[in-house]
């Protein structure tokens, strides 16, 4: 496949994993599911600009909370709340202590259980509060920490898609993007994401990439415990691998000491 067609291919089904955008989906083959994985930050830097703008709108209009509080709503709304699915989905699978084929039989229950609804309720409670505190800031640095969060939670699922990490069913979105971002592509996007970071905490420049270092780390951690329970990544895994990172990018980056 010529490197033109497969990065195009590639970008369509990034926007379409990820975003509702209403965009026309190409082929889709291993070959294409590794560039959208690879291209997964650059996809959640457009989300996290929109997602900017509606929270300094609101900003200037509504209270911080309330600001807050609807731009965690257009963010599920412009992932047709696809992640929070899966994070509701992965932590019943793994709160429920089964494995392997019993874990994931829960994963495909279509009803929500107490781990899932309480991951949701702490993950929706935390996002309101830290982009509250955010909403306070100046334009640019209000900008560059939400495209950060947003950027790293889809960083999240490049470090889940590397290669060595396998897939827990022999079928589903799982199988087709395990595996299949390398080395480079995950240091451009890592790289990528920490540039943006610098911004996010003004005179702290630092804060900014420790914080996204330091989730892609839980996330490393949470995706070694996934494969020892499950046997490999779901969708519903990469799904929770995004709101796991990005919410703990925001709770990094309004600490203050």
């Amino acid at each position: 496949m010529p490197a033109e067609s497969r990065l195009g291919d590639g970008a369509r089904l990034a926007l379409t994993t990820f975003s509702t955008l209403p965009v026309r989906a190409g082929r889709v083959d291993r070959a294409a599911a590794g560039t959208a994985m690879a291209l997964a930050p650059a996809v959640g830097a457009l989300l996290g600009a929109a997602l900017a703008g509606v929270l300094l709108l609101l900003g200037a209009l509504a209270p911080p909370l309330v600001a807050a509080g609807v731009t965690v709503g257009a963010g599920a709304l412009l992932t047709r709340g696809l992640h929070l699915d899966g994070l509701a989905d992965t932590v019943d699978a793994l709160g429920s202590y089964r494995r392997g084929a019993a874990a994931l039989e829960i994963m495909k229950k279509p009803d929500v259980g107490p781990f899932g609804v309480v991951a949701l309720v702490v993950v929706l409670l935390v996002q309101t509060a830290t982009l509250a505190d955010l909403a306070g800031r100046s334009g640019p640095a209000t900008l560059a920490a939400v495209v950060t969060a947003a950027a790293a939670g889809r960083l999240g699922v490049a470090v889940a898609c590397r290669r060595g990490v396998p897939a827990a069913r022999p079928e589903g979105l799982g199988a087709l993007v395990a595996g299949t971002v390398g080395p480079v592509a995950l240091t451009a996007g890592t790289a990528g994401v920490a540039l943006v970071a610098l911004a996010a905490v003004p005179g702290r420049p630092w804060q900014g990439p420790l914080a996204v270092a330091a989730a892609l780390a839980v996330a490393v951690g949470l995706l070694r415990h996934v494969v020892r329970r499950l046997g490999g990544i779901t969708g519903d895994v990469l799904g929770a691998t995004v709101e796991v990172v990005t919410t703990l990018v925001y709770l990094g980056l309004v600490l203050s000491g």
